[in-house]
């Protein structure tokens, strides 16, 4: 899935009447609890007859309204899955019918053309702007970094502050401690730039502190999945990775590989600062015996 059904909807208002864009703007307006409301409640919002209302969902490609809600249910489903429903509405369970069907080297070579393929379409889908972008707040010497992530995620945001603190100052990683995360979110000012990630199940906390950070004019840059998470609303960047897999767990290899493209534009924009900065930084390894 490469997006929301409120992302076809936008996508496609060039093609609707100006009635049945004042559907698709009631519908984006209340997304996604205005989707399931009755269509002669979407009419009046709207100001237009209920066959407008199914007009439009005709032409956004839909059969009916009820087609485009049952879309809408499906998306909804996939986003807040995990990885119990997900194993359980998969034969992916020893001696399922896709383990018996394949050999040893059937299973291998199956997995690693999945994630060739999740890495192929992250890479062909995200945007070179919101890149660009991202490259630019991250080398900005002037900014400081601050990184967070979730259960899993927490360890893609110290892959990425790792390597940062290595190329330049002011990176850090948001604490996990009540007391210690409430001062740093405190100070926060429109000098920071606070990097994300967040993947279904989406965690809350996420959320809040992307509206925080927006509130104070402060950047935000969000990883996060086709699916999106709730603190997108509030981010300057939005860096969507595909996270398709053989197994329950969704995978985060097109994550890491966006990760490791984004350090090495860094690292090329901050040029010659980065490699003393590197280079200062081996020298005290090496005198206090870390390397």
């Amino acid at each position: 899935m490469s997006g929301t059904l409120a992302d076809e909807i936008r996508g496609r208002l060039g093609d609707l009447s100006p009635a049945e864009r004042k559907v698709a703007r009631v519908l984006l307006a209340g997304y996604p609890a205005a989707v399931f409301e009755t269509v002669a409640t979407i009419a009046e919002r709207a100001a237009v007859s209920t066959p407008t209302v199914l007009r439009c969902a005709s032409r956004l490609g839909y059969r009916g309204f009820p087609d485009l809600q049952a879309a809408l249910r499906a998306e909804l489903d996939a986003r807040n899955a995990s990885p119990i429903t997900l194993y359980e509405s998969a034969d992916t369970g020893p001696g399922g019918e896709a383990e018996e069907a394949a050999g040893d080297e059937g299973r291998l070579q199956g997995r690693v053309a999945l994630i060739q393929q999740a890495l192929s379409q992250t890479f062909h889908e995200v945007s070179p702007h919101e890149f660009e972008t991202a490259v630019e707040l991250l080398s900005d010497a002037r900014r400081r970094v601050h990184l967070v992530g979730g259960r899993f995620t927490h360890l893609l945001a110290r892959y990425l502050g790792l390597h940062l603190m290595q190329m330049r100052d002011q990176v850090s990683f948001v604490p996990d401690r009540d007391v210690e995360r409430t001062s740093v979110l405190t100070q926060l000012t429109r000098r920071d730039v606070v990097v994300i990630f967040d993947y279904r199940r989406y965690e809350a906390e996420m959320t809040l502190i992307a509206e925080l950070v927006h509130e104070r004019g402060g950047k935000v840059v969000v990883f996060t999945d086709p699916w999106l998470s709730p603190a997108s609303a509030h981010a300057d960047v939005v860096l969507i990775n595909q996270v398709a897999s053989s197994s329950p767990y969704d995978s985060l290899t097109p994550t890491v590989a966006l990760i490791e493209t984004l350090i090495s534009a860094v690292l090329d924009l901050l040029g010659p600062d980065a490699h003393q900065r590197m280079k200062d930084a081996e020298d005290i390894a090496h005198r206090t015996g870390l390397l």
